[in-house]
């Protein structure tokens, strides 16, 4: 297989050629379910990779140096159901104290295998590695520093720059030989070193390369006993870049490791969980992925639930095989919209849409339309419309009842639609039979249903069709994509839609598995809008579908509808208490439509991940908070009881701030008495 240049000639460094497999592969098949094959890297009694299950773990919050608390907080996670624990080792006295955590929970009859994380001390992980099973590295700062510096190398430079690591590096290597230690070499978008982002700026190739040149020194040392993962808080970053890395490790000839996978900074709620759904998701769902972290700003004890119902669903994978397997279709380490015909606000450069689906309702209500975004003011006879509003309402065999809302519009069967096809804002959606037969159709707009576990072929569409395409296989995600590859080879740029009713499950596993089956879709940007419909025998849950919708869109990065929070778990390094914290910011903020705010615990990712956010609110030290705008340091040493307001002057200096909708219709109504 030839080797195809990712990067010009002449940055090149001196030693590795940077090359990706001709056909882009980086798992078995892009719509036949097969996890990729690992080697089995030892973790104390629980073997990682290889044909072992998939692991859950995550990571204690408590003081290191607390062993009482830190015991307790391992013991619930491991009756949790958590298979490994992470546990911060800032520094010397920290690694040390690792060994009294180790033998209190030996004498308790604990025996998970503990995990060293470590940042910026070496010693640390040195000392680490005689007492626990397993040290956690990130290459961005074991060797390397940080300081936002732009620093130009040349090759000789930056051989000697790898020689500088390698030899800080070896003893740790060394180390873990001796003592049977496993290593994760961890690379965090948020934390990549000065020179590599000179090099390769803030990219995944970046990520990517940063643990390489790891790997690289371990194979010389004849070391496998190695886990990696590409964590990152945008979610297109994070699944491209472990795409590349998978694709690297082959095209280099280096080993199959294992991977371990998370979105770092999810954030709580259902929006975390929604978040980490996209990003670990999208990737389980192409066969990748040996152990899962989810990473919410909660109890850690809470994060195992979640991370366990996305393993289960590929415990007994059921889909059969879907015939498509060809990877040349595009290039799946970078994001490239699907190009597709302008239909009224579909396809272009439109952001996706999303339906609502009350198609199993007899009438539609003004007080029901709340639940998909939009309020009636009685006081003022108008329509408000939120962020979060439908852009459509499909009705089914039901007729239009009520005058809709300004920005709603309506959807109904074609038969209905061809006996009222003169009412504004309506327009039909054809089964295929119907779309044949029919000579009356909408001059602008019309929605085609593809049912596609059918072998049914589509006839000539004219430019105002838009596809929506239903499945009703337990995993629809991989004939979403097949069903859009077909249509790339065939030529046809009909927009598309993605629509999936759920049923017989609680509501937070409707929302994960909502988000891996649409998310992993438009994180490819292979779609135009979402339709999806959860609901139960006796209840429709139509705002959780809508709120769902929408947060899929934001964790994929195609629709921003809310603030967004980049919200660290939390952890031993941790300087202030990040979850009423993150509660406290929230309020005050989460009006602020598209605005992206990080709220980091301590100094490790804080400011790399800022690189992501518009601001940034970062602990500095006890009671104190660094402000950032971007990655610009804007104020030091802020009084923690005084941050969130400063936090909030810097915005609305950036003219970015707006009252609360509440707040403003509360003066309007004030200045009218």
């Amino acid at each position: 297989m030839h080797n195809v240049v990712l990067i010009p000639q002449q940055e090149f460094y001196y030693c590795k050629k940077h090359t990706i497999l001709e056909n882009y592969t980086y798992c078995h098949s892009l719509t036949e379910y097969k996890r990729r094959q690992t080697i089995e890297v030892k973790i104390g009694d629980v073997p990682m990779g290889g044909a072992n299950p998939i692991r859950v773990q995550s990571m204690t919050t408590t003081n290191t140096m607390d062993t009482a608390s830190t015991v307790q907080q391992v013991i619930r996670m491991v009756d949790a159901g958590c298979e490994y624990v992470r546990i911060t080792a800032p520094g010397i006295r920290e690694a040390e104290n690792l060994k009294n955590i180790k033998q209190e929970l030996v004498a308790r009859g604990i025996k998970v295998p503990l995990v060293a994380d470590i940042h910026y001390t070496p010693n640390a992980a040195l000392e680490a590695a005689k007492y626990v099973e397993k040290v956690r590295i990130n290459p961005g700062n074991y060797a390397d520093k940080k300081r936002f510096e732009t620093i130009e190398y040349s090759d000789e430079e930056y051989k000697q720059e790898l020689a500088r690591i390698k030899e800080k590096f070896v003893p740790l290597i060394k180390q873990c030989q001796k003592y049977g230690t496993a290593m994760r070499i961890g690379t965090n978008h948020g934390s990549l070193s000065d020179r590599i982002m000179s090099r390769y700026g803030d990219t995944p190739m970046g990520m990517v390369e940063s643990a390489l040149e790891f790997v690289r020194i371990c194979e010389e040392e004849g070391y496998y006993n190695i886990v990696l993962s590409m964590k990152a808080s945008n979610t297109r970053v994070m699944v491209q870049a472990y795409r590349l890395l998978v694709n690297r490790l082959e095209a280099e000839g280096l080993k199959p490791y294992p991977l371990h996978l998370g979105v770092t900074e999810a954030g709580d709620g259902e929006d975390g969980r929604i978040k980490s759904s996209v990003g670990i998701g999208t990737l389980l769902e192409d066969g990748l992925g040996d152990t899962v972290r989810v990473s919410l700003t909660e109890e850690p004890e809470f994060e195992v639930p979640v991370a366990q119902a996305l393993v289960e669903r590929y415990t007994n994978y059921r889909n059969g095989e879907l015939r498509e397997r060809d990877f040349a279709f595009k290039n799946p380490f970078e994001y490239h919209l699907r190009e597709t015909n302008v239909v009224e606000d579909f396809g272009g450069d439109s952001s996706p849409r999303v339906i609502a689906d009350y198609s199993s309702q007899e009438i539609v209500k003004p007080a029901q339309l709340q639940a998909i975004g939009y309020r009636y003011l009685s006081a003022t006879d108008k329509w408000v419309s939120l962020d979060t509003a439908a852009d459509y309402v499909y009705l089914g065999s039901n007729p239009l009842s009520i005058e809709l809302p300004s920005g709603l519009k309506a959807i109904v069967d074609s038969t209905l639609w061809n006996a009222n096809r003169f009412i504004p804002n309506c327009y039909p959606l054809f089964k295929l039979r119907d779309f044949k037969l029919n000579k009356f159709r909408h001059e602008k707009l019309n929605f085609l249903e593809v049912d596609l576990c059918t072998n049914d072929g589509l006839p000539e569409l004219d430019d105002n069709v838009v596809l929506v395409l239903r499945s009703n296989l337990e995993h629809p995600l991989p004939v979403y994509r097949q069903y859009v590859l077909w249509l790339e080879k065939q030529g046809i740029k009909a927009p598309v839609i993605l629509a999936h009713r759920y049923s017989g499950m609680q509501a937070e596993t409707f929302q994960l598995h909502a988000a891996t089956d649409m998310g992993g879709v438009l994180i490819d940007g292979l779609a135009n809008g979402v339709m999806i419909r959860y609901y139960t025998p006796t209840c429709n849950f139509n705002d959780l579908s809508n709120n769902t919708a929408f947060g899929i869109l934001q964790a994929a990065r195609t629709r921003m509808s809310k603030t967004e929070y980049i919200s660290c778990p939390s952890c031993g390094r941790t300087l202030f208490d990040l979850q009423s914290t993150t509660a406290m910011i929230k309020e005050r903020t989460d009006h602020l439509k598209g605005v992206k705010i990080g709220i980091m615990g301590c100094i490790v990712n804080g400011p790399g991940e800022m690189a992501d956010a518009d601001y940034g609110y970062v602990g500095s030290g006890v009671g104190k908070i660094t402000l950032y705008r971007g990655q610009e340091v804007v104020k030091k040493g802020v009084k923690s009881d005084e941050a969130v307001e400063e936090l909030i002057n810097i915005i609305k200096e950036d003219g970015r701030w707006i009252e609360p909708e509440g707040e403003q219709l509360e003066r309007t109504m004030e200045q009218k008495a």
